[in-house]
């Protein structure tokens, strides 16, 4: 069901096309304030949800700008792309694993690493340097500006989580890390996911090497950092951990604490549902979607768990 704000919107959608329209062309417009709210993804993440207006705006320009800085982007970028996503990049490493190790008949080495408050510490003034530098259209950069001053966590800095923009800001941001990586330092075994990105080698010391490499890149050219304790080094047997996926020889399995996660979530669903607080199609679309993500891993016990709770609730 459409939320209010969007029914209201779509209620009297030809005069606000208009009304857009008219703000664009006499170069009217502003962003109205964004709603502040937060959620668990599984971590606390704090978004900024522009109004329904400004998210239309900022779905039509995320359309124009898209092809034009996609197809600079390297093919092992995988965060928010047509066709790329967390799946594709899992059987990606999956493929350089295989690679790397001769198919598991020999060892290699994962370096993991994230970018320590991504999304807060981006610097307007880099980014829009990035983007002028493929964008020449006054009028375009005009709106950009608009957008990216309307939200920032300390001066200069900072994306809204909320916008369909930041996702594709985010990947302009850290296109310039990724063809480092692949022309300075070339690296052949490399891909990344919105901050996260892994990297593997089957000498370990070459990675311990990269490592304050990678960090002066991000410092004196982006004004990031990585974050201090989510650089690891781990030999593949032990298990590579990307995307909610432990990827081992031959199989891979999701993390510990994102079964419990799944599982308490189901258990609550169903007690809401017990109560008739959610419906029953609501209870099996979650029920499905989780049997979707354990679809590509060996999860057998826990997709039977979440079975049982579905014929339960088909009982009741």
């Amino acid at each position: 069901m459409k939320k209010i704000d969007v029914q209201e919107f779509h209620f009297n959608l030809e005069n606000n096309i208009f009304e857009m329209h008219e703000r664009l062309k006499n170069k009217t417009w502003l962003p109205d304030k964004y709603t502040s709210f937060y959620i668990r993804d599984p971590k606390l993440r704090h978004i900024h949800k522009a109004t329904v207006r400004d998210r239309v705006f900022n779905q039509a320009l995320f359309r124009v700008l898209y092809p034009i800085f996609d197809r600079n982007f390297i093919f092992d970028s995988y965060s928010c792309r047509k066709e790329k996503g967390v799946h594709k990049g899992v059987l990606k490493l999956e493929k350089f694993l295989r690679m790397d190790t001769n198919n598991y008949r020999g060892k290699t080495f994962a370096l993991k690493c994230d970018v320590r408050k991504f999304f807060d510490s981006i610097s307007h003034e880099i980014l829009f340097g990035f983007i002028k530098e493929k964008v020449k259209d006054n009028d375009v950069l005009e709106i950009i500006k608009l957008i990216l001053d309307s939200f920032e966590t300390k001066f200069g800095k900072g994306l809204p989580l909320g916008n369909v923009t930041s996702q594709l800001f985010a990947n302009i941001y850290l296109n310039k890390l990724d063809q480092f990586m692949k022309h300075n330092l070339k690296i052949e075994h490399y891909l990344r996911y919105c901050d996260d990105f892994i990297i593997l080698s089957k000498d370990k010391n070459f990675l311990i090497k990269l490592i304050p490499k990678i960090n002066a890149f991000l410092q004196n050219e982006l004004s990031l950092g990585l974050h201090p304790k989510k650089v690891e080094i781990r030999k593949n047997t032990w298990g590579v951990d990307f995307l909610g996926y432990i990827i081992l020889p031959h199989y891979k399995v999701i993390r510990t604490k994102t079964k419990i996660r799944i599982m308490r979530k189901i258990v609550e669903a169903k007690k809401q549902s017990d109560k008739n607080l959610i419906n029953n199609d609501y209870f099996q679309r979650m029920a499905n979607s989780y049997r979707g993500v354990l679809s590509h891993c060996k999860g057998y016990k826990i997709v039977k768990n979440i079975n049982s709770f579905k014929k339960m609730h088909w009982i009741y």
